[in-house]
């Protein structure tokens, strides 16, 4: 009977001991872990809408305004002048640039100058008994006829009979055989017809010219054009005479240069319309890449933001009540890093920086620097009126 006590007791014992295990498993609280919120801390703008200028980029190699290319037109060897014919050489409008010996081409000229001389002579006799109204105007041309000038025009015929005589003498053939021979003895000697640089010399000193070779290219450096391709949709806003701004690739410089040709054809494989600006400035060289600045048109009630603030394209972030949304924009015109975009409403606040995993319903904070509260009263004001 006592065992039996005892393994009864023995038996409340343990259960008392789970139970009290138990007991204390389930007495412990735990704590249940809270999710964080990441708030992201966002630059701003406010809206101001207004008048954006819309500037068309552009760009492309100088070209002087006026350039010759230097072709021989005769043959004879080419004989040095008072410069040597060489790249970078400059030359004052009349000076001579290319003098080709013509020492044997001068003599025929001078024989048929006198040929015409000695057929005048010959019908003085008979203008002076059968034409004496005329005979004094005929010695005049004798008279100021000088062999090693250019040759003087014939007298002008009065009547019929004096033209059928003086043509019968075969002298108005003679005369223009003359003028002919004259002319091409001008193309033995190349002048500048205005003053420039040689920019290309083919040639040198003692060289046996050929007829048609090319000797050279000479260009005026007061003037210079460059041509750029402006898509078609601003065809009808720009106008000649319009101002454009020019910068180098280091933006270092800039330069002022106005349009004074548009081509009245579209490139039909890029839509494009040729312009031509022209720009004057003394340390322009031709082949110098230049960006142009063109002013197309302007938009009204705009905004000008960066490309990388446009979310699909014609949405962008704004910021209500500390919460990123999203609204619906009208893009106007994209540049390389700007676009310019009307329907966003006046006093909204957009963001002037992306923000990495940006989404509508994403809680922000304002950024309002060091020892201020973050309101969007501080933040920055896009204004276009003073663009």
């Amino acid at each position: 009977m006592r065992n039996i006590i005892l393994g009864i007791l023995g038996l409340l014992l343990i259960a008392g001991a789970l139970f009290g295990a138990k007991k204390m498993i389930d007495s412990k609280t735990r704590v249940k872990p809270r999710s964080a919120k990441v708030i992201k801390t966002v630059f701003v703008d406010t809206i101001k809408n207004g008048t954006v200028p819309i500037k068309i980029a552009a760009n492309g190699n100088l070209t002087a305004k006026r350039r010759l290319e230097l072709f021989s037109e005769v043959q004879g060897v080419f004989r040095g002048g008072s410069k040597l014919f060489k790249t970078g050489q400059q030359y004052k409008k009349g000076q001579t640039l290319i003098r080709i010996d013509a020492s044997e081409y001068y003599a025929s000229v001078q024989s048929a100058k006198s040929n015409l001389y000695n057929l005048i002579t010959s019908i003085m006799p008979d203008l002076r008994l059968d034409y004496p109204d005329i005979y004094d105007k005929w010695q005049n041309y004798l008279t100021n006829f000088d062999i090693n000038k250019v040759t003087p025009e014939l007298p002008e015929t009065s009547s019929e009979k004096e033209k059928y005589f003086i043509t019968g003498r075969n002298i108005y053939t003679t005369y223009y055989n003359v003028k002919n021979l004259e002319q091409r003895l001008s193309k033995y000697r190349i002048s500048a017809p205005f003053s420039g640089v040689l920019t290309e010399a083919l040639v040198t000193e003692g060289t046996l010219i050929r007829q048609g070779q090319k000797l050279g290219e000479f260009i005026d450096t007061s003037a210079y054009e460059i041509e750029v391709a402006i898509g078609k949709e601003y065809s009808d806003l720009l106008k000649i005479g319009e101002s454009v701004v020019l910068s180098d690739l280091n933006t270092s410089k800039t330069y002022t240069g106005i349009v004074t040709r548009i081509n009245g054809r579209v490139d039909q494989a890029t839509q494009t319309i040729t312009t031509f600006i022209e720009v004057k400035d003394a340390s322009l060289k031709e082949g110098m890449y230049l960006e142009a600045s063109l002013d197309a048109r302007k938009a009204e009630n705009a905004i000008e933001i960066d490309r990388n603030l446009l979310q699909d394209g014609d949405r962008i972030f704004v910021v209500r009540d500390s919460i990123l949304d999203m609204i619906d924009v009208q893009p106007v015109y994209f540049s390389e890093k700007k676009v310019i975009l009307t329907g966003v409403p006046d006093g909204d606040v957009i963001l002037n920086k992306p923000v990495p995993g940006a989404y509508a319903g994403m809680l922000v904070k304002i950024y309002q620097g060091k020892g201020k509260k973050p309101t969007t009263s501080d933040s920055n004001v896009i204004s276009t009126n003073s663009k």
